[in-house]
């Protein structure tokens, strides 16, 4: 079960308070996983990554396990403690301004 904690925004949108649990069948990946969340939330389809594309959205950010997954190839493998359920990924909204 893989565990992930969304953003306030997004959590407002699939109606859930705590963090998300998906399952993925094989090799954990940014791609599996989100492709995961979209199918059990299909409201946030587009939310966290481009419809067409793929790649994720600008403002969107990916943690795990202490770094900063946002720029690691969607298909690589996420690290063993979230392919486990031990430690959630977080999906972050970034801010900008000046």
């Amino acid at each position: 079960m893989i565990r992930v904690v969304l953003p306030a925004h997004l959590k407002s949108l699939a109606r859930v308070n705590d963090e998300v649990q998906v399952d993925i069948d094989g090799t954990v990946t940014m791609s599996t996983v989100v492709a995961a969340i979209e199918a059990r939330y299909p409201m946030l389809l587009g939310t966290i990554r481009d419809h067409t594309t793929h790649k994720r959205r600008p403002f969107i950010r990916y943690f795990a396990c202490q770094r900063d997954l946002s720029h690691d190839s969607p298909d690589a493998p996420l690290p063993e403690p979230i392919a486990n359920g031990s430690e959630p990924l977080l999906i972050i909204g970034a801010m900008a301004g000046g």
